[in-house]
């Protein structure tokens, strides 16, 4: 199962850049170190200049794989959210139990992030904290409506449509499905957020975690 894993290629939609970084060792040095640098000094003050000198490349080189600074964060963005789905698929196809499939997919989507090795160029400790911090710059934008259109954000969406299938077959007569499941996704983010910045105006610590919080949410709210 391990050597199946290794082998695993996480897609991204096409349309997000000019030339797939996946397919060079340049293209995966600036996944990789753009990663580092954004978590280091932010999305704001990041610039593909600050991104050539960590690399050792030419600013022009990195337009050849994207277009912006906001198409690279789209990439990392929609990389992350299809981690999280080959993580929640891979978990949960052999659940049968509805209940407990629902809370071990809250518990996926919510939990503390670990170091994945099969993809080395990848920290991804380092992205969930960009996903936490900056992942709504990728969306809150002028561009926002033709940029779904595109289909910038179907794997984000596609995890949001999984988990609402997950709480109808739980609870079928719940009326709010699509609506839960979505604020489970965007909440997490959020508790995370607050847990690290404003502790005081949260219960999550480092004993209650987001996923307690939302396993307890979803299950009073279903009355499971």
């Amino acid at each position: 199962m391990q050597s199946l894993l290794s082998n695993l290629k996480i897609s991204v939609p096409e349309k997000i850049y000019i030339k797939d970084p996946e397919s060079s060792e340049l293209g995966k040095r600036i996944v990789e170190h753009s990663i580092l640098l954004i978590d280091d000094i932010g999305f704001d003050a990041f610039t593909f200049k600050k991104l050539g000198e960590k690399i050792g490349s030419n600013e022009s080189s990195i337009y050849r794989y994207f277009e912006s600074k906001h198409k690279l964060l789209l990439y990392l963005s929609s990389w992350y959210w299809a981690w999280i789905e080959y993580q929640l698929v891979f978990e949960t196809h052999s659940v049968s139990d509805s209940k407990y499939k629902l809370i071990k997919a809250i518990e996926i989507v919510c939990r503390s992030t670990k170091v994945d090795t099969n993809f080395s160029h990848i920290d991804e400790i380092a992205l969930n904290s960009i996903i936490i911090n900056e992942n709504s710059k990728s969306f809150l934008t002028k561009e926002v409506d033709e940029e779904n259109k595109n289909g910038y954000f179907v794997i984000y969406k596609r995890i949001v449509q999984r988990l609402r299938d997950m709480i109808v077959h739980a609870a079928p007569n719940y009326t709010f499905a699509s609506c839960l499941a979505s604020t489970i996704m965007e909440g997490s983010l959020h508790q995370h957020f607050l847990k690290d910045h404003f502790a005081s105006i949260t219960d999550c610590n480092m004993n209650v975690t987001p996923s307690n919080f939302f396993v307890n949410l979803t299950l009073n709210a279903l009355k499971l």
